[in-house]
């Protein structure tokens, strides 16, 4: 079909939006880098604990989570947890420039990792593994271990709305972690089942909202979880290894892999992907519980009554 006038004009409109709101991102993208990792993540952290905390209805949106989830828990521990997780906000957006520099070994390794024995059985059963994690600490030092250690594949993302942004943090993840950067959508799943099948490896973070999702239950509540991983595991037999990573101190990290989570299929394909589900929820609830402050609280994570009336309008 051929462009008019107006789509063109359209476009040209959308492109100077999109670089207008990009441009503060890509200043501090240029400021964190030439501070350096250490410099950056500290003052990353000082704008998180000082910018990010005073963003009440984002900040009111972790209050209400954490009151939901932790019912008995005293205000001054939420704002303690809440604090710190925006502590940690701003020195993982202002890492962004330094993923490179995020290394297991060497004289400046900035990475511990446990529970590789379980990754090393997955790999050699042949059938594929899924890393399985949230937004924990820096959620992108995930890849980089797992690029660091060998384990071959891809990673799921959900791209952000700013196609610009979204070239630059692929690129970084790149620089460092897979080559291969899967979004989330049905042509994605289909390059995850080719990789599984072939026995790689893929990460991917579970803990946000997904419309398309099933309904399961986190920390109490149910949660519209996506259903990919569970599906493919069922169908594959590809392993799902639960991982964790905590910040140690400034731009440091702990990466935990949790053994692969067990279940017996019952031959009811949608009661078990449904049950698997609820598993791997599970085991995501029980990493936040380990160190609730590393874990980001500000998603719409559970469904609303909002959501159920927008969902009748589909009906």
């Amino acid at each position: 079909m051929r462009e008019t006038e107006g789509d063109n004009s359209l476009r040209l409109r959308e492109r100077l939006r999109y670089a207008a709101e990009a441009l503060p991102f890509f200043l501090f993208m240029a400021l964190f880098k030439v501070l350096g990792i250490d410099a950056a993540s500290a003052t990353g952290g000082w704008i998180g604990r000082n910018v990010f905390y005073r963003i009440q209805p984002v900040v009111e949106r972790a209050r209400e989570n954490l009151k939901a989830a932790y019912p008995q828990m005293g205000k001054a521990e939420r704002e303690s947890i809440i604090l710190e997780m925006c502590d940690n906000l701003g020195r993982t957006v202002a890492e962004y420039p330094h993923l490179d520099k995020l290394k297991l070994r060497g004289t400046d390794a900035r990475l511990e990792i446990a529970g590789t024995e379980f990754a090393d059985a997955a790999i050699a059963a042949g059938k594929g593994l899924m890393f399985i994690s949230g937004h924990f600490a820096n959620w992108e030092a995930m890849p980089v271990m797992a690029t660091e250690l060998g384990y071959e594949g891809g990673l799921v993302y959900r791209p952000p709305n700013n196609p610009y942004v979204d070239r630059y943090i692929s690129r970084q993840r790149a620089s460092a972690g897979p080559k291969i950067q899967i979004t989330k959508s049905a042509q994605g799943t289909r390059k995850i089942f080719t990789l599984l099948r072939r026995g790689l490896a893929i990460l991917m973070l579970v803990d946000q909202k997904t419309e398309q999702g099933v309904a399961a239950p986190f920390f109490g509540r149910d949660a519209m979880t996506t259903p990919a991983p569970a599906a493919l595991a069922l169908k594959l037999g590809s392993a799902l290894l639960p991982a964790s990573n905590e910040r140690l101190k400034g731009a440091r990290f702990r990466m935990t892999i949790h053994p692969a989570i067990a279940f017996v299929p019952t031959g009811d394909h949608e009661a078990d992907v449904l049950a698997l589900t609820a598993k791997i929820n599970a085991a995501i609830e029980q990493c936040v519980r380990n160190r609730p402050s590393q874990w980001l609280w500000i998603h719409r994570r559970w469904t609303t009554p909002r959501d159920a009336v927008k969902n009748l309008g589909r009906t």
